[in-house]
């Protein structure tokens, strides 16, 4: 199980982290943005493999913003996935 820390690019949000262990996310935090939605992704993606996540959360957009803060999630899983599978 390992706690993965990283600061979002173009969002609301300061600093998110992930926990992951076994390719599934176990707990999910931030730091500023929208405390309700953030909640609720939280809430959402708990016992959910990373990789289903980062399908379905890839590339969403807040209004004309080229970003999100579940797509910068989802790119910070991507490096998350590609950290550990270089461990291996």
């Amino acid at each position: 199980m390992a706690i993965y820390e990283f600061r979002p690019e173009g969002v609301c949000a300061q600093a998110m982290a992930v926990e992951v262990e076994d390719g599934v996310i176990r707990e999910f935090q931030v730091l500023g943005g929208c405390s309700g939605n953030l909640q609720g992704i939280s809430a959402l993606i708990k016992g959910q493999k990373a990789e289903d996540v980062i399908d379905r959360l890839e590339g969403i957009k807040c209004g004309r913003k080229p970003t999100s803060c579940p797509d910068q999630l989802a790119r910070g899983l991507h490096s998350i996935l590609a950290q550990e599978a270089a461990a291996e």
